[in-house]
């Protein structure tokens, strides 16, 4: 990802000489009463999930989270390596509560069937092509840059993803609902052609509108998983 200004790269707090600095017990002790560390990094983090979701990952600089967060690009610096680093845990926060957000209406469901289709539902919305955007950007950004860690945590997030589909799919089979031999591979195309559905809503070529992106996706279980007879 491309640095919007010079302080995006190897970002480093600027410390004030010893004899400028205020008396500590007068400065830091009220400062550390009204915003700890973990409270600002948070602050920041928070503000950047909207920048990424309105300009895209690689257009949101430093400078930007700041004046979001409304304090200093000092106080960024301090509390972040760089903004890849700032706008990486902005991601993760978001596709953690987005999914957590999934499994929760799915763990309601009365069965793996019902669990499945709440799923499907919830992944196509008016309202989820704003985290598609956003997980496209981030995925493309892990693709282009060089960071290993990076990487590895998009990489776990993702078998995360499979195996909260595979735990539903699962669950329909121990139910008698459904009727499987490979899990596995039905978790992968799922997951597989989410991913493509969504790619093919955001950029409309060829259009697709919500209702067909689920219908895709239901045809897919009931072509996989089908219903097991009840005879």
């Amino acid at each position: 990802m491309a640095p919007h200004h010079p302080e995006d790269v190897g970002m480093t707090a600027a410390k004030p000489p010893q004899a400028a600095r205020a008396p500590r017990r007068a400065v830091a002790a009220a400062d550390r009463t009204r915003q700890p560390t973990e409270v600002r990094r948070r602050l920041i983090v928070e503000a950047a999930v909207p920048l990424i979701a309105e300009r895209g990952y690689a257009s949101v600089g430093v400078r930007d989270v700041a004046a979001a967060a409304g304090v200093s690009v000092g106080t960024v610096t301090y509390h972040f390596g760089s903004v890849q680093e700032i706008l990486s845990e902005a991601m993760v926060l978001h596709i953690e509560r987005y999914y957590a957000e999934l499994n929760e209406a799915a763990e309601q469901a009365t069965s793996g069937a019902e669990a499945l289709r709440l799923l499907v539902d919830a992944l196509f919305t008016e309202d989820t092509d704003r985290h598609w955007r956003m997980w496209f950007d981030y995925w493309n950004a892990g693709e282009q840059g060089t960071d290993e860690a990076f990487s590895s945590g998009q990489a776990r997030r993702y078998e995360s993803w499979h195996q909260q589909i595979r735990a539903l799919a699962e669950r329909g089979v121990a139910d008698g609902e459904f009727r499987s031999d490979d899990l596995d591979g039905f978790t992968v195309r799922f997951a597989a052609l989410a991913d493509g559905l969504a790619l093919q809503r955001l950029r409309q070529a060829p259009p697709l509108s919500t209702e067909d992106a689920r219908r895709h996706l239901n045809r897919l279980i009931e072509t996989e998983l089908g219903r097991r007879s009840r005879g």
